[in-house]
């Protein structure tokens, strides 16, 4: 889940790590009212989870709140890359002295947090480890150890930080990777980070993604979830605890594990098919379950066939299909079904369908087979 930066600003400032200050806004007169508390020199930043915001005119300056207003109403009736801007962020203007790049992610090379830091911030840090990877500097840590003292130093001497900011950077990046291990994130990040005229380090940007895995356990960070990025089709699966993920294929697959999933979808590959989606209805799926998968598949209208591969082990398998005959009861539809049952009472469930005119295959093999060809046109 990722965040805007208001709420990961939100998230460092609980950790301590200094940010500008400034407030949301909804309405171009709160942005006014919030430029005349900040003295008048504001910068004014929709708040949308795309990049590019500055390129595309989302990130401005104003000199004063009457300039602030106007500006935030150009922004707040702006759509970057389709995103409607439905907040802004105004902030005060620091004197930037100096930037620096430092985030920190979980590396799968690494298998471990990474701690990434560069004295070149305030640009895309892609580019800097493409063109000029020397200022880049990693340091991976050790989850069950922590960030240690050493390590934040060895950070600092990395990017040629001078001695006097080592006590504001250690209380940072402290902050950061509690920020980032508390908040169960895969991303905190803070581009820039500015060395001000005053010689202060602030937090001038922030970023954050939420494993969605772990939202369970932070359920004050569901309300900072933004549904203009989620596909309608995944913000309903949500509402059934589906494992949905809209792909852009044709045969609609409906499967029980996330194992089984993924090689459904390398079987209908292999085949010449193209899946539609990746759908885990997971163990124990009732007919209210299966009703909302086939809704959910159906709503996508490049859909062919559906495929439905379910390994019935708790679960019986004859229990499966009524559950299915009676979601398909509910959900009308013209589309083809194939249905793949192995497991406890399999040769049950599978002539339940038969009787009910379901095409039924034994082995997956089949059943991916069935799908590819009736997705072309064929009769199976």
């Amino acid at each position: 889940m990722k965040l805007h930066e208001y709420q990961s600003k939100k998230i460092f400032e609980r950790y301590e790590v200094p940010i500008p200050k400034g407030r949301v806004a909804n309405i171009a007169s709160e942005a006014k009212q919030i430029a005349e508390e900040l003295g008048g020199r504001v910068v004014i930043k929709s708040q949308v989870l795309v990049g590019g915001r500055g390129k595309a005119g989302g990130i401005r300056l104003a000199k004063d709140p009457k300039q602030a207003k106007e500006i935030a109403t150009d922004i707040l009736g702006m759509e970057i890359k389709g995103l409607p801007v439905r907040k802004i962020l105004v902030d005060e203007i620091v004197d930037i002295d100096q930037e620096i790049y430092l985030g920190i992610i979980n590396d799968r090379n690494f298998r471990q947090p990474v701690v990434i830091a560069s004295s070149s911030g305030g640009v895309d840090i892609e580019e800097v480890a493409q063109f000029s990877p020397e200022k880049i500097f990693k340091l991976a840590i050790d989850p069950l150890l922590g960030l240690q003292d050493f390590q934040v130093r060895d950070i600092a001497l990395g990017i040629d930080l001078r001695r006097e900011y080592w006590k504001q950077f250690i209380k940072i990046l402290r902050g950061l990777y509690r920020a980032f291990n508390e908040s169960d994130a895969t991303l905190a990040e803070i581009n820039p980070l500015v060395i001000t005229k005053d010689k202060r380090l602030i937090a001038l940007d922030a970023k954050m993604i939420i494993d969605d895995n772990a939202l369970f356990r932070h359920p004050e960070l569901m309300e900072f979830r933004n549904l203009d990025i989620e596909a309608p089709a995944e913000i309903e699966a949500q509402k059934y605890g589906l494992s949905f993920i809209k792909l852009d294929g044709d045969i609609g697959c409906m499967v029980n594990g996330a194992g089984l999933a993924m090689a459904t979808m390398d079987i209908i590959s292999q085949f010449g098919g193209n899946p539609a989606n990746f759908l885990d209805i997971g163990g124990g799926a009732g007919t209210p379950k299966v009703a909302a998968a086939l809704r959910i598949i159906l709503s996508d209208p490049k859909v062919k066939v559906i495929l439905i591969n379910i390994f019935g082990g708790i679960t019986r398998c004859d229990e499966v299909a009524k559950g299915i005959l009676s979601a398909l009861g509910d959900v009308k539809t013209n589309i083809p079904v194939v249905v793949r049952l192995v497991g406890t009472n399999a040769e049950v469930g599978r002539n339940l369908l038969v009787d009910a005119k379901i095409q039924t295959a034994e082995t997956l093999v089949e059943a991916a087979e069935m799908s590819v060809l009736l997705s072309n046109g064929g009769a199976s």
